[in-house]
């Protein structure tokens, strides 16, 4: 695997883990995780473990700037990974 896939892993299991932490911290009195730093791990690579986290958490998928910006994100992610890696 090339440091490309390796950050690319990395990246996504980070942003799955931040949407799981701030999904824990919810019913606390603990400060969360604002959202703009939830968008900006899956804007910096992490939109296919954010995604995958909101789903399986069901976490900020009510939200129209989750709900519409990570999935855009992820595919766009996705297809560089692809052009990157087969191009």
């Amino acid at each position: 695997m090339t440091i490309f896939g390796i950050s690319f892993l990395a990246a996504n299991v980070l942003a799955f883990l931040v949407f799981m932490i701030d999904k824990l911290l919810a019913p606390s009195v603990i400060r969360r995780v604002p959202e703009l730093v939830l968008l900006l791990f899956a804007f910096f690579g992490g939109a296919t473990g954010a995604y995958l986290s909101m789903r399986f958490f069901r976490h900020k998928t009510k939200k129209p700037l989750f709900y519409i910006l990570v999935p855009l994100m992820m595919v766009a992610q996705l297809y560089l990974f692809v052009k990157w890696k087969f191009f």
